[in-house]
């Protein structure tokens, strides 16, 4: 009698990942945001799924509409975004900026909203120098990049708000602030408020905050 033993493969998709397979997917997707093709908002949600991405499929879906690493043309072509001032006015800049290794933002007598969540960058590090002089500014970042606040205010304040992701994988944006008599706020914003106007932004972080502070007060 002759036994025929039949082996059924299983699709890699359906395969659990592991740390190092998480951790390949988001160096994958970081080069992409180098490149140009994932604004920083983009990166910060596909890196989300891809932390918590438990089989193949999943891991794949973060980046099914990019090209295979072989494949890449060059970067964006756009523009960058080197020098954005308010001076004695408000101004709002957003949108598809791109940004370079270096950049500045000045607010004199005037309030700037300097909004990169859909900003691109070509370098992991990028460095954005604010100058506030009697004047505000705020700059919004998806807080799935890590941002490092360096530099000094003198008769003002500069604050951080929002969670740091903490992982060395993420892109890094160092603010630069050199402010006299102004105030510079660092919103990193998550993803439930997407389409939130500013005014709400501020309100909402600033309300979390207040409670994450209240919570670790001693009972």
């Amino acid at each position: 009698m002759q036994v025929v033993v039949t082996v059924t493969s299983m699709d890699d998709s359906s395969l659990r990942v592991s740390d190092d397979d998480r951790e390949r997917a988001i160096h994958a997707l970081r080069e992409h945001l180098i490149a140009g093709r994932l604004t920083l908002e983009e990166f910060s949600e596909r890196a989300g799924a891809a932390l918590e991405a438990r089989v193949g499929a999943e891991l794949e879906r973060v980046q099914h509409d990019l090209p295979q690493p072989a494949a890449q043309p060059p970067g964006s072509r756009r523009k960058p975004a080197r020098f954005t001032a308010a001076l004695f006015s408000r101004v709002v800049r957003r949108g598809q900026l791109r940004l370079r290794g270096r950049s500045a933002a000045v607010s004199a007598f005037g309030d700037l909203d300097l909004d990169l969540r859909e900003a691109s960058i070509d370098q992991p590090n990028t460095v954005v120098t604010v100058v506030a002089i009697a004047g505000n500014a705020d700059i919004y970042v998806p807080d799935g990049v890590s941002v490092n606040v360096t530099g000094l205010s003198v008769l003002g304040h500069r604050r951080d708000w929002g969670r740091d992701p903490g992982r060395s994988d993420a892109p890094a944006i160092t603010v630069r602030v050199i402010g006299l008599a102004g105030t510079v706020d660092i919103w990193r914003v998550p993803r439930d408020l997407r389409g939130s106007s500013y005014l709400d932004i501020v309100h909402r972080l600033e309300g979390r905050e207040t409670a994450d502070n209240q919570r670790q007060l001693p009972g």
